[in-house]
């Protein structure tokens, strides 16, 4: 039976009258309720900032929640499209290395996908509650927030899009496949789950990354692939929508701390070095599919920063910023300190990433502002391919800052590729005590976690739920829990940074889940596999302390030692070990400035003196020299330990005053190349000239790089009562670059607190160091004569 057009035309007008007469009562009484407020406000004599600052934050919240629902919606949108025309829509987002076979196979995988889907889901569903739960419990219980239940979990009906792929004929063993794919999901999922006893529920989940698959070994019987790999090269790109009483939570700041949440658990199971792998065939062994494969350690220096913004503005437009750096590659993440008030921040940080993946994987630094009041503010990043730092080695590169106004960062990198020879440990040793840090290591030791067998029981009548606990210094690791099994088979691989494996210690710790006590425990020394065969043992069983006879832990253990092309003992040995210049007063490091009579100095260099080789690291560690005239002085607190080979005199006490009646300063100097890095040493001061027996002064030193004198270059000693002759043996360090070593000179200042009634200053003599004399990777020591204060700008 049809309906007539006049009927229909007549039930739209009513239903549009229905519409408007509720519209005008809704805008009526929004009206009326916002004039009741208003008057409200003003007869309790409220302050109004207590009315506009809640209408301010409703319309941040709608203008941002607009802009992420429009956003949502283009990806959805995308999502149910065809799959042709997703693909060419995607071409000028995609990377340039992206290769498409052609369109039709494209979607012949998409469709491949789409038949699987609804398999893909209720494997999803149990994943998320078994593994996945359980880990946003325990991160979201670091925040208070208890009792995170997943209720339902749906993933819809829209299965994951391939945008693109990729296929490598290079740089691949002929023994694997690898691919990459553009993977991104917008789909129609329905999620809801309990936390703190609130319900709330995520929709529009989106996620858009670069997928890795690596299928390897190839072998010649079905299903011709011994295991595969699926990993993400760096973190995706997450967004949800949150629904509910949770909705409340979804603002920038607060909704990101469940977006922190899921992306970390991501990070740990997805992205590298993190994998998820699967062996498709007993023919290969399972350490073969599953356990890790570095490829080498990059070496990072975070050394400074310039230009930057502005965020923390101050009177009159003034202000700066408190700067930091997150450096991040895959899941790894370093972050350095905070320098406070400062556009030109020097950090001087050291971190290492273990690669597993050199083509395709990035590194990226990105620089805050820490703000305690609000979010810390964005202040750039910027991306560097580890592929083309491998290639060069080393680089040394300041880097421009994206989605920023201005600035700048600088780097250094190392590349550093793994041996199986235990002779390249001296090298690595000598490389790490010269760069004075302790965040750089000299070895990667893998471990495999095969099994345990014949565990005790942790309490009556019940099997254990034992997993495994590995430690090895400050980096902790841990194996999934086996449930009920005294005899669990974890098949799970780590990697450890080793600072030097003569003193490193593995520690591991079997854990029953129930009852949290230990069921078995085992040290292993790292200097064991230095005698090894390659430097490995393959599935060996070790028997458990603190657990029954026969108890054993079966695993494999592999060490390898970071190499630096071109790097060995012998090179190092006679690089560090260049003639030791010893320095009187006539040094040529004296800048030429002229005294109060207008003379110059014009001082000539002393003969050198050679140290011995040493003809092994325990030597050169030891380093110590049996000589009248010259010792190493441990005592001094250096805290860059490529300075520990610092020489200077005796600190016997010197007769003389100077040329200017003065007193003299002892001073050493020393330049790392390896830490771009000016070490001075302030030793001792003597025969400052007393004048009045009762007004001895109260001396203390200044130190200042010149030209500037710069309040960021400015170190100054402790101050010493009463004292003529001064001991400080205090040490300053400025972090500079070889290039800047050349234009700058290093002004030393001796001062008295004590106003002396003979000076209208506190100043009692100066010294001026030209460092452009100052030739690298050699130490310096002298006694300097003080001379009046003079003018040198």
């Amino acid at each position: 039976m049809s309906v007539s057009k006049e009927a229909a035309a007549a039930v739209a007008k009513k239903t549009s009258n229905e519409f408007n007469i509720a519209s005008f009562a809704y805008s009526a009484f929004k009206k009326i309720a916002t004039v009741g407020c208003i008057y409200f406000f003003g007869y309790m004599n409220w302050s109004v900032g207590w009315f506009v600052a809640p209408i301010i934050f409703l319309i941040m919240r709608e203008q941002w929640k607009e802009a992420a629902d429009t956003k949502r919606n283009i990806a959805k949108t995308a999502a149910l499209s065809n799959e042709r025309d997703v693909v060419l829509a995607r071409l000028d987002e995609l990377p340039a290395w992206v290769f498409f076979p052609d369109v039709e196979r494209v979607e012949w995988l998409n469709r491949i996908i789409q038949q699987v889907w609804p398999n893909v889901n209720n494997y999803t569903r149990e994943l998320i509650r078994d593994t996945i739960q359980p880990i946003i419990q325990e991160s979201l219980e670091a925040y208070k927030m208890k009792g995170f239940k997943f209720e339902r979990i749906i993933l819809g009906s829209i299965p994951v899009r391939i945008g693109g792929v990729k296929v490598y004929d290079k740089n691949t063993d002929r023994n694997e496949i690898i691919m990459d794919l553009d993977v991104f999901y917008a789909g129609d999922c329905d999620i809801t789950f309990y936390v703190a006893g609130i319900k709330g529920g995520i929709k529009d989940l989106q996620l858009k990354g670069m997928m890795r698959v690596v299928m390897k070994p190839l072998i010649s019987s079905i299903p011709l692939v011994g295991g595969v790999q699926v990993f993400f090269l760096n973190n995706p790109e997450i967004d949800f929508n949150l629904v509910g009483v949770a909705d409340l939570l979804d603002m920038p700041g607060l909704g990101d701390l469940f977006r922190k949440v899921i992306t970390e658990i991501i990070a740990s199971m997805l992205v590298l070095p993190n994998k998820y792998s699967m062996k498709l065939s007993e023919e290969v062994e399972t350490i073969d599919v599953k356990a890790p494969e570095p490829e080498g350690v990059l070496r990072v220096h975070v050394v400074e920063a310039k230009h930057l913004m502005k965020k923390d503005l101050g009177v009159l437009g003034g202000g700066k910023s408190d700067p930091y750096a997150v450096i991040t590659v895959g899941a790894q993440e370093y972050k350095t300190g905070v320098v406070k008030n400062s556009l030109d921040p020097k950090w001087d940080y050291w971190c290492e990433f273990v690669i597993t993946e050199v083509y395709g994987q990035q590194l990226f630094i990105h620089l805050w502002d820490l703000d305690d009041a609000l979010d810390d503010e964005n202040l750039g990043r910027a991306t560097v391919d580890i592929s083309n730092i491998v290639k060069q080695e080393q680089a040394d590169m300041w880097l421009t800052l994206e989605n920023a106004k201005h600035g700048m960062v600088h780097l250094r990198f190392t590349w550093l590729s793994l041996s199986n020879n235990v002779n390249d440990l001296k090298a690595a040793l000598i490389e790490a005590q010269l760069l004075g840090t302790e965040k750089v290591s000299t070895a990667l030791l893998c471990v495999f976690v095969d099994s345990a067998r014949n565990l005790p029981l942790a309490r009556q009548s019940s099997q254990p739920d034992p997993y495994a606990v590995l430690r090895l210094g400050n980096s902790t690791k841990q194996t999934q829990i086996i449930m009920r099994n005294p005899e669990p088979v974890w098949e799970e691989g780590f990697v450890f940074r080793v600072q030097n494996p003569n003193n490193d210690i593995l520690h591991l710790r079997i854990v029953d889940k129930k009852t949290g006590h230990d069921i078995g425990s085992l040290e292993y020394s790292i200097k064991n596999l230095l005698n090894k065969d390659s430097m490995a043992v393959n599935k060996e069983p070790f028997r458990l302390q603190k657990s029954g006879t026969d108890s054993r832990i079966i695993w494999s253990l592999s060490l390898k030692i970071l190499k630096l092309s071109g790097l060995t003992h012998e090179s190092l040995a006679e690089q560090n070990n260049e003639p030791v210049v010893i320095v009187d007063e006539k040094s040529p490091l004296l800048a030429q400035t002229s005294n109060s009579s207008g003379a110059s100095r014009s001082p000539e260099r002393s003969p050198t003196r050679t140290l011995p080789k040493q003809s092994s690291i325990e030597s050169w560690q030891e380093d110590r020299i049996d000589d009248s005239s010259v010792h190493l002085e441990s005592s001094v607190p250096i805290n860059d330990t490529s300075c520990d080979r610092i020489i200077h005199r005796n600190p016997s006490q010197t007769s003389s005053s100077g040329d200017a009646g003065l007193g003299r300063l002892q001073l050493t100097l020393q330049y790392s190349t390896q830490r771009q890095k000016l070490v001075v040493i302030v030793h001792k001061i003597a025969h400052i000239p007393q004048r009045d027996p009762s007004n001895i002064p109260d001396p203390y030193v200044k130190l200042y790089l010149l030209p500037g004198r710069s309040k960021e270059s400015k170190r100054k000693t402790a101050t010493i009562k009463d004292n003529c002759n001064p001991v400080f043996e205090e040490s300053f360090e400025y972090l500079i670059s070889q290039n800047e070593l050349l234009n700058k000179k290093l002004e030393i200042t001796v001062c008295t607190q004590k106003a002396m009634f003979y000076s209208s200053s506190n100043i009692l003599g100066q010294v001026v160091i030209d460092l452009c004399k100052l030739e690298i990777d050699k130490s310096y020591s002298s006694w300097f004569d003080l001379q009046p204060e003079y003018s040198h700008e």
